[in-house]
């Protein structure tokens, strides 16, 4: 199965993360189909709550449309 889910970057309590396309039997970090964006809960700015997000909705769709599935986080995140 086909599941968009995030994959961890980043260092120790920085974390950074990439939205992903994947088989569900790889691992977190392991082997992916697509990058289709990125997660970053800590903003460079000190001050600065915001977090950024950045994805790519067409390819989103597109990969919705072949029948992949959302994990709970990515979906939380697009919403």
């Amino acid at each position: 199965m086909i599941k968009i889910r995030l994959s961890r970057k980043g260092i120790k309590k920085k974390p950074f993360y990439k939205i992903i396309v994947t088989d569900s039997r790889n691992s977190r970090d392991g082997r992916f189909i697509e990058k289709l964006g990125y997660f970053n809960p800590f903003n460079s700015k000190k001050n600065s709550k915001k977090k950024i997000i950045t994805f790519n909705k067409d390819r989103i769709n597109f990969w919705l449309s072949k029948g992949a599935i959302l994990s709970k986080r990515v979906h939380s995140l697009i919403k």
